[in-house]
C-alpha cells in the first residue's frame, strides 16, 4: 500500500470510528480521494472490513434501526435503501427482523394519524393516506389495517 492509499486509510478509519458505514460508501469515497485508483482503493477497503471498521451487517443493523423508529420508514423501503447501498441477503433480513413490529406498527399509526388530518375533508383522503403509507415502505395489508383501527377510533 502507497503512502496515498495510507493516508486515505487513516482518514477513512477516523470517519469509521465515528459513524457506521458500509464497504460501498468507503470505496466511493477511497476511489475519489485515491484519483479513482481502484486497486488502491480495494485495498483500503479490504483493510478496513479486516480490522472491523466497516461491517455490512453491522452497518444495515443500525441504517434499519435508525430509519425505523426515527424517520418512520416500513420494512420495504428499508430494503430498497439497502439495495441501493449494496447490501443484500441476510444481512438485510437480520437486520429487518431486529425492527420491533409493534414499534413500527406505533410509528405507522402515528403518521397516519397526522396525515389525516390535513386530509379528512378530501374526498379522495383515504387514498392519499394509502398512497402516502405505501411510499414510506409498509406493506398494503399493514396499512389497511392501520387505516381501519384508524377510522374505527373515535375522534
Amino acid at each position: 500500500m502507497n503512502d496515498a492509499a495510507k493516508k486515505v486509510l487513516c482518514r477513512l478509519q477516523n470517519l469509521c470510528a465515528k459513524q457506521e458505514c458500509c464497504s460501498v460508501d468507503m470505496l466511493q469515497k477511497a476511489l475519489k480521494a485515491l484519483d479513482y485508483d481502484r486497486q488502491a482503493a480495494e485495498e483500503v477497503v479490504a483493510a478496513l472490513v479486516k480490522d472491523g471498521y466497516v461491517d455490512d451487517a453491522r452497518y444495515a443493523a443500525a441504517f434499519a434501526r435508525e430509519k425505523a423508529s426515527i424517520t418512520g420508514w416500513g420494512p420495504v423501503k428499508i430494503k430498497f435503501a439497502l439495495a441501493g447501498k449494496g447490501i443484500k441477503g441476510e444481512a438485510v433480513e437480520a437486520a429487518l427482523a431486529e425492527i420491533d413490529d409493534e414499534r413500527a406498527d406505533a410509528k405507522l399509526r402515528k403518521l397516519l394519524e397526522n396525515k389525516w388530518k390535513t386530509l379528512a375533508e378530501d374526498p379522495q383522503g383515504k387514498l392519499k393516506l394509502i398512497k402516502f403509507a405505501l411510499s414510506r415502505g409498509y406493506e398494503y395489508d399493514q396499512v389497511k389495517n392501520a387505516i381501519q383501527d384508524l377510522h374505527n377510533t373515535p375522534q
